[in-house]
């Protein structure tokens, strides 16, 4: 049919601006329906990251209905959903962006497959990242398995300049049903953390280009020594909006590029991170088992716990007795995201401290974080466990004591997130305790734990343990 509309398919890119897909429907002259589908790989998201990424749809299908157009709501088999639509509105086409997880490259594969033997034009788009990550190659062919030499591969290559935001979406004649986010019910399993959290939140295309130009104007300049310091305003936030698709990696480039070329210092640290998110995808693509086993199968007979000990429940609860474990525990379940330093350092701790799988801690931060990403996530973990690639040493062990001496003197983190022992704790150290369960049975009043695990103790457990170990 020669007016046949085209399904606009919505997944980790809730946005209208340099959005390739979108833009190449509009461009069409065909009419558009938006549509986003909660299908199985919704359902196993975490309690934060599943909630976070609901508010982003809400915020998309008020977007679009300031353009004059609707985002309509399915639930279901992505492929029985997406046949559903093509059979009430005689839709001729479907359009997404690509992602990369194993899981919906083996789904989108086989969509767009059974859709073309049908004769229904489906076409993925790039957008997500600024590389494909099977375009970066080594000089034999293969691909980057350490960070820097990847970093030198690709630092120079153009990458497209952001797309404007369709003027106009073309409207069908007659919209299909849609449901409503209320009968999602997406926050469910943020139970009371939802109202905790949700204040912190930076929400849709706007509110993250907002956040990306204050991060360029006030902080880029310093940003290769103030991301260190967590009690500071020095980094961009951003991977809360990158992590849903409200901004894109190529806006952020830009941005970032322009920043460098004024001469502002820490802009090239900014691209390297925006880099290193690419590198991660690269690594999922090419070893995709990154994600649920030992990068390195070196580790696969490592000892390491995997229960809920009580040392890992007071990970989990922010009680290790080791502040700067502790704050950025809290950190997370007040805001929904951790400092990067604190990342380390909590993952590290978990790792080598307290001798527990890196999986374990991966699956709690898939569970609390609103900037949840697959492969930055995974890589992370096994970054800081010694069982990735490029990882830290196996041998190093963050000490969590000099690491706060470092980079939090003044102890100003500490203190914005533990309130136990305080006589007037700061108003987010006592958040953290309307937003963890009830069930902790946990308050400001009780007393800050000794050690689980000592640094000194900790550290001495972990280099006994490699020492056995043939790597």
């Amino acid at each position: 049919m020669s007016n046949s509309p085209i399904l606009m398919w919505f997944r980790r890119d809730l946005r209208l601006s340099d959005h390739a897909a979108l833009s190449a429907a509009c461009k069409s002259g065909l009419p558009v329906i938006p549509v986003v589908i909660r299908d199985s790989s919704v359902d196993a998201l975490g309690a934060a990251p599943k909630w976070r990424w609901g508010l982003g749809v809400e915020h998309l299908a008020k977007s679009l209905a300031d353009n004059g157009s609707r985002l309509i709501l399915r639930s279901g088999n992505a492929q029985d959903v997406l046949d559903a639509l093509i059979s009430e509105t005689g839709a001729g086409a479907v359009y997404w962006s690509r992602l990369y997880d194993p899981d919906a490259v083996s789904r989108d594969t086989d969509i767009k497959a059974n859709l073309k033997e049908r004769g229904i034009d489906a076409r993925s788009f790039g957008g997500h990242l600024m590389f494909e990550p099977w375009t970066a190659e080594t000089k034999t062919g293969g691909f980057y398995r350490v960070y820097t030499p990847f970093w030198r591969n690709v630092k120079n290559r153009d990458v497209a300049a952001p797309l404007a935001a369709p003027g106009r979406i073309a409207a069908p004649d007659q919209w299909p049903d849609s449901e409503t986010p209320a009968d999602w019910q997406l926050g469910a399993d943020m139970r009371r953390g939802g109202d905790i959290v949700r204040p912190f939140a930076r929400i849709g295309e706007q509110a993250a280009r907002d956040r990306l130009g204050h991060f360029i104007d006030d902080i880029v300049a310093r940003y290769d020594t103030t991301r260190d310091l967590p009690a500071t305003d020095g980094t961009s936030g951003l991977s809360e909006n990158l992590a849903v698709g409200e901004i894109s990696p190529h806006q952020c480039w830009h941005a970032g590029l322009r920043a460098m070329h004024e001469g502002k210092q820490g802009a090239e640290t900014f691209l390297k991170e925006l880099v290193w998110r690419e590198f991660a995808y690269h690594l999922m693509h090419h070893t995709p088992h990154i994600l649920n086993g030992n990068w390195k199968p070196d580790w696969d007979n490592f000892p390491w716990n995997t229960e809920d000990t009580a040392e890992v429940i007071s990970w989990k609860q922010g009680r290790t007795g080791i502040q700067f474990v502790d704050a950025a525990m809290r950190e997370m379940y007040v805001t929904g995201t951790m400092h990067n330093r604190g990342r380390m350092i909590v993952a590290s701790y978990l790792t080598k401290h307290l001798m527990t799988h890196w999986k374990v801690g991966q699956a709690w931060f898939d569970h609390c974080l609103i900037d949840w990403d697959p492969a930055s996530n995974a890589m992370g973990w096994q970054w800081s466990a010694g069982s990735g690639p490029d990882a830290t040493p196996y041998f190093r062990v963050f000490n969590p004591v000099t690491q706060l001496d470092k980079f939090d003197k003044n102890r100003d983190y500490v203190r914005r997130w533990i309130a136990e022992g305080r006589s007037n704790p700061h108003d987010d150290a006592l958040s953290y305790f309307d937003a963890i369960p009830k069930s902790w049975n946990m308050s400001a009043t009780d007393t800050y734990p000794n050690p689980v695990v000592a640094a000194d103790e900790g550290r001495k457990r972990a280099l006994s343990a490699y020492e056995n170990r043939d790597f």
